[in-house]
C-alpha cells in the first residue's frame, strides 16, 4: 500500500537502514565522480584537512538517497521532487561506517497550483554507528493525494 500526502504528520517518521561503506565504495564511487586526493590516496587524504581517507559529500548525497529509496520512497505515491532546500556535509564519511538516515516529516502543505498534490517537507540526518552526523538534509517530495492517485 502507498503512502500518500494524507498519511505524513509532522514529526519523526522513521530511521532506515543501515548501509555498510568499504573502502573500495569511496574510492570507487571518487574515481568516477570526485576525483579528488583525499578520496582517492591514503597518502594525500592523511595530509587534508580531513586527516584520512573520506568518501565525497556527493558520494554521501547519493548514499542518501539510496537509504531513503530502501526505506521508504519505494512505497511513497510519488510525483517528484522540485529539488532540495539544503544540503549540509557535517563530519567526513570513512571506510567502515554504517550509516543510517533519521527521517523527520518538518512540515506538509497543499499544492496551490495542482489539486493532486501535496508537499512533504523531509530532514534527513546521516550518522555514523558512533552516531556522528556526517550529513543533514532538507527538501520538499511531491505526494500525490489519496483522490488523486
Amino acid at each position: 500500500m502507498k503512502l500518500h500526502f494524507e498519511d505524513f504528520k509532522p514529526g519523526p517518521f522513521g530511521t532506515f537502514g543501515p548501509h555498510h561503506v568499504s573502502r573500495e565504495d569511496i574510492i570507487a564511487f571518487a574515481k568516477e565522480f570526485d576525483p579528488q586526493p583525499m578520496h582517492l590516496d591514503e597518502e594525500a587524504a592523511k595530509r587534508s584537512m580531513l586527516k584520512g581517507l573520506s568518501g565525497s559529500g556527493w558520494h554521501m548525497c547519493s548514499l542518501l538517497m539510496r537509504i531513503c529509496w530502501d526505506g521508504f520512497i519505494h512505497n511513497i505515491a510519488s510525483a517528484g521532487a522540485p529539488g532540495v532546500d539544503e544540503v549540509k556535509w557535517v563530519s567526513p564519511l570513512r571506510p567502515g561506517d554504517d550509516l543510517t538516515v533519521a527521517v523527520e516529516v518538518l512540515g506538509t502543505r497543499e499544492s496551490k497550483s495542482r489539486g493532486d498534490v501535496g508537499f512533504v517537507q523531509i530532514g534527513n540526518n546521516m550518522r555514523n554507528a558512533s552516531g556522528v552526523t556526517l550529513l543533514m538534509a532538507t527538501l520538499p517530495l511531491m505526494v500525490l493525494r489519496r483522490k488523486a492517485a
